[in-house]
């Protein structure tokens, strides 16, 4: 056996080397090709970006420096050339006339350049010129006023920095070349001392999912030899899956229309069923007739849309005095009434047991619990009673709507926790995607919930389970790896628990676009007058807006405080300045809302007090539900929408006031705990518990001149149009399709591996 081993080894080495050699004398030769390629490239992407820059600098500057040589302020124009140029790669600027004269230059404008575009090498990209103290990319961009050209701008940017970028850039792909070869030859050689035998089981184990496509179930079969790929395949996957997700995000245009071609290509004849406390619609009694209102809820903002999308079923709580009068004997109605494009299946509950599940449990436990705002959470056994009874009820009713053993079944937040665990039950088979539309706490505030490990359970039911943001994400495993035993992979970011894989993943909801009202809503103008002539708010005042359910997270009380400290920082403010506060009343049967209606009423009253005069007051509240239709009118009408809220998910108020600017005009204060600010960076960002913060921000959104809030909310709309409602669901739906097609072929690998 020593001899046939020591010759097997020798043989293998000997092939080893009648590779590597070869190998490694084309990839020298290769590198040696390569270097002045990238060289080249490395030029020209120089010379791309600082094209770009110009052109950003040039749309920058453009409307302050037109005004400014209109009215010929040489002192204030040298100022903003000198501010500009403090960038360490903008070399120097200059500003020409039509007549191609240099009318004002910053003190490092090169002698040797002037209004024309100099000539250049035949061996350089446009724009790049040589001159004695290096190379400089000059661009020439016109200056314009309404049209009409009255001058240039001339930008020259350093390029020095590019030829040690390009040395740099020749070190790196030597060294990458050499590592290369070492590498390859390194694993060569080790393929070559493997068991042949042992190598093609590994091989099979791993195309029959063991390791990979179900990494979790049970003991690993793939070849020790592969044990250490396993993971860096998994990381490897995971980033490529990312890569392919941004590509897609640039390329499609979310819509509603998108959103069915998706549902059709990728879950083609597959059931698509929410679930979720609230309903879309509520048919309420007044009198003889019966009145339909949609609720001041984010949550049904942002899935309603993937619902006429998708024509599926809607399972919520039937909570109006007359949701009973026009339901069929399923308990089913279709909606929106005046063009019913899905179905709502409704659940019925007693006072008593929306008393324990809805307020008890959800709102007077894992509301306060997960949105850490100052209030105690209260937990009772006789309320957690009454939300298993309920959260089964839901689940009895997914069972009976669905049409298979295995549709896809969207969960929608907390007060379905344990859902998914009994959907998996009762179909498991059953894609189950949860969304969480509320933060996520750390670890040691979650372990406050005297039933923390059933809650982590049942929603270990899912399929997936979706946040807003990868910090939440992040919250969620951290707290279950310390309460429940699991196996976590943070690469791929999935759990495995009782032989189920959950793929937790960050899916920040928005809002539809365009509105609903996009073809019919009031023009900004008329808005403007409307709602200042309906409120008695003189025609040039300016208005700030706050839109919110009446909740202590919202942060109401720390706006109006705000409004009244920066009355106080700024006197000449009183009079012309109102704030409309519209807030829907919400959860009014539990003492803390019922305080807090109080207190944000008597503060309201003592600012008036304090400083109204004459008609105006400056604070009007206005405590009652507002269709969003009209909603919309106040935020196209506010010169102000304050989002200021002490910890909150996401905040779709924030998106619907952007998206409701088409005018480009407004300023959005928006608080740094929410989750909009992730996304929102143009918005004005302010800690709502630092009042005199919030309140000088107010004041700069006040006073912030046209084309910066164009700038702004011009930014801030193309994010909202890109990652819309659609996207969303889409990528959650995409996601879900892509796991049922994986499901589908380990289960026909595996059928294969027994057959065999």
């Amino acid at each position: 056996m020593k001899q046939s081993s020591s010759g097997f080894s020798f043989r293998s080495l000997h092939l080893s080397l009648r590779f590597v050699i070869p190998l490694v004398i084309a990839l020298g030769l290769l590198a040696y090709a390569v270097v002045p390629l990238v060289d080249g490239l490395t030029l020209r992407w120089s010379v791309r970006d600082m094209d770009i820059r110009s052109r950003l600098i040039s749309s920058t500057l453009q409307e302050p420096l037109t005004e400014l040589m209109q009215k010929g302020e040489r002192g204030r124009i040298n100022a903003l050339l000198l501010r500009a140029t403090r960038d360490e790669r903008l070399l120097a600027l200059g500003v020409c006339d039509q007549e191609q004269r240099l009318l004002y230059k910053t003190a490092a404008f090169p002698v040797t350049l002037s209004c024309k575009q100099p000539e250049k090498s035949n061996r350089d990209p446009e724009h790049l010129i040589r001159l004695p103290q290096g190379p400089v990319h000059v661009a020439i961009n016109p200056l314009e006023n309404e049209n009409i050209k009255i001058g240039s701008l001339v930008l020259v940017h350093d390029m020095s920095f590019m030829e040690r970028r390009s040395a740099d850039t020749r070190k790196y792909v030597i060294a990458l070349f050499a590592v290369l070869g070492v590498v390859i030859s390194l694993i060569t050689v080790f393929v070559a001392h493997l068991s042949w035998r042992g190598w093609m089981e590994g091989v099979r184990a791993m195309l029959r999912g063991e390791g990979i496509l179900r990494p979790f179930a049970g003991p690993q079969v793939a070849s020790s030899e592969l044990q250490p790929l396993v993971g860096d395949l998994r990381a490897l996957l995971r980033n490529l899956d990312a890569e392919r997700r941004f590509a897609d995000d640039s390329t499609i245009y979310w819509s509603a229309d998108t959103l069915r071609k998706l549902l059709h290509k990728e879950l083609t004849g597959e059931q698509v069923l929410v679930v979720s406390n609230r309903e879309p619609y509520i048919h309420s009694k007044e009198g003889d007739k019966i009145r339909v209102q949609r609720p001041a809820s984010g949550l049904v903002t942002a899935v309603e849309p993937v619902m006429k999308a998708c024509s599926g079923t809607w399972i919520a709580h039937g909570s109006g005095n007359a949701d009973r009068e026009v339901v069929d004997a399923n308990d089913c109605v279709g909606v929106p009434p005046e063009k019913p494009s899905y179905t709502l299946r409704r659940i019925w509950l007693s006072k008593e047991e929306e008393d324990g599940y809805y307020y008890g449990f959800a709102n007077e436990g894992l509301w306060p619990l997960c949105h850490i705002a100052h209030v105690r959470p209260v937990f009772r056994t006789a309320d957690w009673q009454q939300y298993v009874a309920i959260n089964q009820r839901f689940a009895d009713a997914v069972v009976k709507e669905a049409k298979s053993d295995d549709p896809v079944v969207l969960v929608q937040d907390y007060h379905l926790a344990l859902l998914p665990g009994f959907i998996r039950k009762a179909l498991p088979r059953a894609t189950v995607i949860t969304f969480w539309h509320i933060p996520w706490p750390n670890p040691e505030s979650f372990g406050i919930c005297p039933w923390r490990e059933e809650l982590l359970q049942g929603m270990l039911g899912s399929t997936i389970l979706g946040f807003h943001t990868p910090f939440h994400c992040k919250n969620f495993l951290e707290t279950v790896d310390r309460y429940l035993e699991t196996r976590i992979e943070h690469e791929s970011s999935t759990i495995s628990h009782n032989g189920k894989l959950t793929m937790v993943e960050s899916y920040p909801i928005s809002i539809q676009w365009p509105s609903p009202w996009q073809e019919s809503q009031p023009s900004v103008e008329e808005c403007h007058r409307d709602i200042r002539s309906s409120l008695g708010i003189a025609a040039d005042n300016r208005v700030g807006l706050g839109v919110d359910r009446l909740d202590y997270t919202k942060g109401i009380l720390e706006r109006l405080w705000a409004v009244e400290r920066m009355l106080e920082l700024h006197p000449e403010m009183a009079g012309r300045f109102t704030f409309i506060q519209i807030a829907a009343p919400t959860r009014t049967a539990l003492d803390d809302y019922q305080n807090f209606d109080a207190q944000v009423r008597a503060l309201a009253v003592r600012i008036n007090k304090r400083f109204a005069s004459g008609s105006w007051q400056p604070v009007l509240l206005r405590i009652a539900h507002h269709e969003p239709e009209e909603v919309n009118r106040y935020y196209r009408a506010a010169d102000v929408c304050m989002v200021t809220s002490l910890h909150d998910g996401m905040n779709l108020v924030a998106k619907e006031y952007v998206a409701a600017r088409d005018d480009e005009r407004g300023v959005l204060v928006l608080s740094q705990f929410t989750g909009a600010a992730h996304e929102l960076h143009e918005a004005l960002l302010v800690n709502p518990y630092h009042i005199e913060q919030t309140a000088e921000t107010l004041y700069e959104a006040l006073s912030m001149p046209d084309y910066e809030q164009r700038e702004r909310m011009r930014s801030m709309r193309a994010l909202v149009r890109d990652f819309n409602v659609y996207r969303w669901a889409g990528r959650m739906l995409l996601d879900a399709a892509r796991i049922r097609q994986r499901e589908k072929l380990a289960v026909r690998i595996s059928g294969t591996g027994r057959a065999r």
